[in-house]
């Protein structure tokens, strides 16, 4: 897939305010400062289109992006730490919640994790709810330029270790750095696989 265009569309703090729309979306979501904005950016190839910060937990909001005239990139609040008052981070995990939960056109989910850190419980729980509720997602092992070959390797092997525990099979990944492009063609590839499909009802 090439991307064309990438438009920011609206910021939502509920599902009720989402876009109305059947265009098939895909969500990004991880834990604060995983590294989602420069994801987003390096995939659509707009250096600014998601507003990057040095502080964790700036995305307080469902924001959409309509990519190609063809389909949504929704920027989702991260889970996890960030420093701001708990019945905000609640909201935004209540908002979040229903936006996985209940939006129809939502084709799969792309649960960010750092490979820079040993699996956490919120990320394993996260995709287990996920699971749980049969909600299609893949995963994305973002920063893998800060890392060694060999260390990026176990990184990943110790998250599959991990959620073999309970799962049957791992699900789609993808290995990726914001700085050098990495899991960009492939991540692009799945998506216009996945719309095929959507479009299809398969």
């Amino acid at each position: 897939m090439i991307i064309h265009s990438a438009t920011f569309i609206k910021s939502s703090p509920t599902i009720k305010e989402c876009p109305a729309t059947l265009k098939p979306e895909f969500g990004f979501i991880g834990r604060s400062n995983v590294g989602k904005s420069s994801l987003i950016n390096m995939l659509t190839g707009w250096s600014k289109l998601a507003k990057t910060s040095v502080q964790p937990g700036k995305t307080r909001t469902i924001n959409h992006f309509f990519i190609n005239d063809s389909w949504y990139l929704v920027d989702l609040p991260g889970y996890g730490y960030a420093k701001v008052p708990v019945k905000l981070r609640e909201k935004w995990v209540k908002a979040t919640e229903e936006y996985i939960l209940k939006r129809e056109n939502l084709v799969s989910l792309f649960v960010l994790l750092d490979t820079r850190h040993k699996p956490q419980r919120s990320d394993l729980e996260f995709m287990e709810f996920l699971g749980i509720n049969r909600i299609p997602f893949a995963r994305i092992f973002t920063k893998s330029d800060k890392l060694t070959t060999t260390v990026l390797e176990n990184s990943v092997n110790q998250y599959n270790s991990e959620m073999l525990k309970k799962w049957e099979s791992l699900p789609v990944s993808f290995v990726t750095s914001a700085i050098k492009g990495n899991g960009r063609n492939e991540i692009l590839n799945y998506i216009e696989e996945s719309m095929n499909n959507f479009s299809t009802g398969t």
